[in-house]
């Protein structure tokens, strides 16, 4: 069949113009992030606990925008600190409450505690070198011995205390969570090392130096052998503190003074050397007390841990710096890090309650704390087992006395919104808020995924526009609530 070039022209042209409107599809559907991305899945806890880690409808994208109400805008170029984990505490007094509990209910609290899918997966647990102050027992440490006796072979050390109610209760939680670390910290050495002769106060003698050196390996072995491998150690938990110079008795518990010089010298001259001598590969981290940065009474401050690692022969030992949020402003982490930016900061004990305080966890983790541990997870309703003179706050779970149930408050579920989500080996990434109040952290995760958790403190509800590169999604969070926003790049 004869086709006239007048014909076979426009063929060719609308044929190119169906293929041009194909191609401009085809671009359109590749570049629009409301058609291209999976949607914002996102959870939520009310303080009224009408909303406990609740997953709401997922939120679309759409191309950037005008904002609605705030704008929190996620930067992932721009990055910060590896997370270690998150979690809380192992103490004697949480292990106690454990154990009185019935084994069903024993075996799903510490499931909600340490699994990501049935609980809030917590993966960091700070556990006690002996006794600290949170214990319904008698003080003790591995080695305790009668008044003028020494042990300097550590012949009679034995963790056989801890076997009673402590070690099974980690077992279990390794059980849960087999991805679970532990760090260890202690409240004093041995009594009879120190210059008090017992665990209240004093400082440790420095002819004990290399036998309390050996007395941090022979914990970690002892542990290691019940299948709880420690991962880290403080030297001492709060080094400024010295009880025994109290005058009221009420306030004697376990503590041991150490100067920074001193802790300098154990770490480079015995502790580092021991750890190397017997192949052990828990890590050490110096300090253990609070992050204000001029010295304050019992509180030395960031002047102490500059001073170790100020030393080459001592900073080689140390793997990180443990804080507490109990003086001081969590800036004061980040002004030590513009000192030593390649030294991983550790905030090891902290509760934090209540919204006020999910604000106050955002803050430490902006201020490059590469890991967050309250301390005290389970206490009952009377506050008890507590041995020491701090009056407790309410736990995040409180056990009834009577029935030996358990009870989740709202502040379970405020940890959850965090430790859920954020993973071991999340890398933080800039967010910026503007137009409000909320406050905001993001992460993004070794799988890809980005996690941003915002607090709305106020007693409205707050519409906002999250907003990354060129696409962003609308919400609105409930009065004093707290989000957490999961998406893939």
């Amino acid at each position: 069949m004869n086709i006239s070039p007048a014909s076979r022209c426009s063929s060719l042209g609308a044929r190119a113009a169906v293929i041009a409107q194909i191609a401009l599809l085809l671009a359109v559907i590749s570049t629009s992030p409301a058609v291209a991305a999976e949607p914002i899945r996102w959870w939520v806890s009310t303080a009224d606990l009408k909303q406990q880690l609740t997953e709401q409808p997922p939120l679309a994208w759409q191309a950037a925008g005008r904002a609605r109400g705030s704008r929190i805008e996620v930067h992932p170029a721009e990055t910060y600190q590896t997370m270690l984990g998150l979690g809380s505490s192992l103490e004697p007094s949480t292990c106690w409450n454990l154990s009185l509990m019935s084994v069903e209910d024993r075996e799903r609290t510490m499931e909600r505690l340490v699994d990501r899918e049935r609980g809030i997966g917590m993966n960091l647990m700070r556990i006690c070198i002996g006794t600290p102050d949170f214990t319904g027992d008698p003080w003790y440490s591995y080695n305790d011995l009668a008044p003028g006796e020494t042990d300097p072979e550590l012949k009679r050390f034995s963790i056989e205390k801890d076997r009673a109610y402590i070690v099974p209760v980690l077992k279990l939680a390794k059980q849960k969570n087999p991805e679970l670390l532990f760090f260890a910290s202690p409240w004093s050495p041995p009594g009879w090392m120190k210059s008090t002769g017992t665990m209240i106060g004093g400082h440790l003698l420095p002819r004990w130096y290399p036998v309390y050196a050996e007395y941090f390996v022979k914990f970690i072995q002892a542990y290691e052998a019940e299948g709880i491998p420690i991962h880290a150690v403080t030297i001492q938990n709060e080094p400024g503190v010295d009880r025994a110079k109290e005058k009221d008795p009420n306030w004697f518990y376990p503590s041991c003074h150490w100067t920074a010089e001193q802790e300098r010298d154990f770490i480079r001259d015995h502790l580092g050397p021991a750890f190397r001598r017997h192949g052990l590969k828990t890590r050490i981290w110096c300090y253990d007390h609070n992050y204000n940065v001029r010295t304050r009474g019992d509180d030395p401050g960031i002047v102490y841990p500059r001073t170790i690692l100020r030393d080459p022969q001592a900073a080689r030992f140390v793997e990180g710096v443990a804080f507490h949020g109990y003086a001081g402003e969590p800036s004061g982490m980040s002004t030590f890090h513009r000192e030593f930016p390649n030294v991983p900061l550790y905030f090891t004990e902290g509760s934090v309650f209540g919204i006020p305080g999910g604000v106050e966890l955002i803050k430490r983790l902006r201020h490059h704390a590469s890991s967050y541990n309250a301390w005290v997870t389970i206490l009952d309703d009377n506050r008890k087992p507590n041995n020491g003179p701090f009056e407790a706050s309410r736990t995040i779970i409180t056990l009834n006395p009577a029935t030996r149930k358990p009870t989740e408050h709202f502040d379970f579920f405020l940890y959850g919104q965090f430790m859920r989500f954020i993973q071991r080996g999340a890398v933080r990434v800039a967010s910026i808020a503007a137009g409000n109040s909320l406050a905001n952290v993001a992460f993004r995760n070794p799988n890809g995924e980005f996690v941003l958790v915002l607090i709305n403190p106020s007693d409205r509800e707050t519409a906002f526009s999250l907003v990354a590169g060129d696409r962003m999604a609308n919400a609105s969070l409930p009065a004093r609530s707290v989000g957490t926003f999961l998406w893939s790049p």
